[in-house]
């Protein structure tokens, strides 16, 4: 369940709720929950009639006050006001973070309530209200009867030289890298989550390998301590004001923007996905919670059918799937209990590997393993109590079937794209992800607009490996743009998989652009080898905790354009990079 945020002895908020939360918040003493979401607002999310019908099998009074992130109205306010008037014992208001939901309290509350006072309560529950307090005073003044103060005095939009949508791997990296550049840099960063994941450990963790606990941080440890944390989640962006909407409907202003929130896993694309993960023998590496029960899985497994996915891409690190597959069947070779195992692999795609260098080298595996492909074969349906999966199967001359396949182990991969609030905006290409210059990663109709890690379009594996590289071409050029120059660090496409095809060798796939090898040691990169595991294991949580994310840019140098760019967007510079710091 979500942490609970306690703003009054009355009234506390939470992100997201499930149906099966409804039980344990009533054995903790609350009486009414409060969902302030849209249905269909996001993926993921449960009806208000299945949380209704949860909250009050467990005794719970529900209420379900919808409100548009971003836009809280005055009638939303005065309902929220109105509800917590007349609603019984402690209660728990929900939205997606927890942000829409504090928004109202304090809106409610500010017509007798000091709004520095619940700004400071909401700051102690990790929300920065800040953006409502020119309406939080207007309420105030307008109850003790006192003029109103001029609109000048009113807190204006905060505005940063740079601001960062997003703190996972991109967003922490390019902050660093801008901040070793020019500390002296104004740069907030907007993330509401708490937590920070190393997810390229997930394989691992499935493997038996990792500890789940070892790849997950405290957000406070993994942003750079001279960027301002914004506690929030972006919701919409006005590049013609250059200024991006908080979920409360606040303002934050920049000089430059860079857009690097990561993508949305759409487990509800398959059918029956949701239901089964965690049970049935479904579960996926994709994540955090579930990783684990995929070793609980393989470990259990003596006989019987094991079934691995791939979607369409683009996917977060196309490797994955296979590599779950390539793990377990080490595991299983090990046991003795392979050759008991039927082994298959459903891809959506036509090829085992994008980079056809490395396909031969994997095949030596599949055929180890005595695994199946199954191209063309995308996930459609899942019956975890049946233990059944259908596939939709795309023949040659693009005709479709669908065939259904018996498990007793299903690794699922769910489709994925960027999130609501990119695909819906003014920065989206026509597939929904973020518009960009491929060696500039510049946004071609913004100037002051970047973008690096999963949720860029440009056509480079999504790996934290490809962010290594992205992060210093980032700050590079945006640094040149604030500067009042075109962008001239350059990004080649790098990426990495490390292939784990068996306990203790990897194949370290390092590649750009169009499949170009871009080996960084002067080895053959298509030969598995120990000391890649070393590195993959050993090394790389390091790197990346450590080094990435704290600004060390290890083998990163970015290359550079040695002359100004001649391009249109180079040519129209945006006015604001003629303005001065501070």
């Amino acid at each position: 369940m979500q942490t609970i945020k306690r703003l009054t002895p009355f009234l506390s908020v939470a992100a997201q709720l499930q149906p099966a939360d409804m039980a344990l918040l009533a054995s903790n003493g609350f009486r009414c929950v409060i969902n302030n979401r849209p249905d269909n607002e996001g993926e993921g999310q449960p009806s208000s009639e299945a949380m209704r019908a949860a909250a009050e099998a467990s005794g719970l009074e529900y209420h379900h006050l919808p409100v548009v992130s971003g836009q809280i109205t005055e009638a939303d306010v005065a309902a929220f006001r109105e509800l917590l008037e007349r609603i019984k014992g402690p209660a728990l208001a929900f939205c997606r973070t927890g942000t829409r939901s504090a928004s109202l309290w304090a809106l409610a509350e500010a017509h007798h309530l000091d709004p520095q006072v619940l700004l400071q309560t909401a700051q102690q529950a990790s929300y920065d209200l800040s953006g409502l307090l020119p309406r939080m005073q207007q309420y105030w003044q307008s109850i003790i009867d006192q003029p109103l103060p001029a609109a000048s005095t009113f807190a204006a939009t905060p505005r940063y030289d740079v601001l960062v949508i997003g703190a996972g791997a991109a967003g922490c990296a390019v902050t660093a890298s801008l901040l070793k550049r020019d500390p002296e840099l104004r740069i907030a960063l907007i993330e509401p989550r708490d937590q920070h994941y190393y997810q390229p450990g997930w394989t691992l963790v499935g493997a038996g390998v990792f500890d789940r606990a070892n790849t997950e941080r405290a957000m406070s440890r993994c942003i750079p301590s001279r960027a301002q944390w914004i506690r929030a989640a972006a919701e919409a962006f006005e590049p013609e004001h250059q200024q991006v909407v908080l979920e409360d409907g606040s303002r934050i202003g920049y000089r430059a923007l860079v857009v690097c929130p990561g993508l949305s896993l759409d487990w509800d694309a398959i059918e029956g996905a949701r239901d089964s993960l965690g049970k049935f023998g479904v579960t996926s590496n994709y994540a955090f919670e579930l990783a684990p029960y995929t070793w609980q899985l393989v470990q259990n497994l003596r006989g019987g059918k094991a079934l691995f996915t791939q979607p369409p891409m683009p996917i977060k690190c196309a490797g994955a799937p296979q590599k779950a597959m390539y793990l377990s069947c080490d595991h299983w070779r090990q046991q003795g209990v392979l050759k008991d195992i039927e082994v298959d692999f459903c891809s959506a795609g036509a090829v085992l590997f994008g980079v056809a260098d490395f396909v031969p080298a994997l095949m030596q595996y599949v055929e180890r393993y005595g695994a199946r492909l199954n191209f063309n074969h995308s996930l459609v349906a899942v019956d975890g109590p049946a233990h059944k999966a259908w596939f939709k199967v795309t023949d040659g001359a693009g005709q479709h079937s669908t065939v259904e396949r018996d498990f007793d182990l299903l690794h699922l991969v769910p489709p994925q794209h960027a999130p609501d609030f990119i695909r819906h905006s003014a920065l989206a290409n026509a597939d929904g992800w973020f518009e960009a210059e491929h060696e500039t990663l510049r946004h071609p109709r913004f100037g002051n607009i970047f973008s690096l890690g999963d949720v860029c379009s440009a056509p480079n594996a999504k790996t934290a490996a490809a962010v290594r590289k992205q992060a210093p071409v980032v700050a590079e050029n945006v640094l040149s743009v604030l500067k009042g120059s075109g962008p001239r660090a350059l990004y080649d496409g790098y990426g990495s998989c490390p292939l784990t095809v068996e306990y203790g060798k990897v194949i370290l796939a390092e590649f750009g652009y169009g499949g170009k090898l871009l080996p960084t040691f002067p080895l053959d990169p298509k030969v598995p080898r120990r000391l890649a595991w070393k590195l993959k294991t050993q090394w790389m949580p390091s790197i990346y905790f450590d080094m990435m994310l704290k600004g060390h840019e290890w083998l990163a140098e970015p290359k550079h354009l040695d002359f100004e760019p001649r391009s249109a967007e180079a040519r129209n510079a945006c006015d604001f990079t003629q303005e001065k710091k501070g």
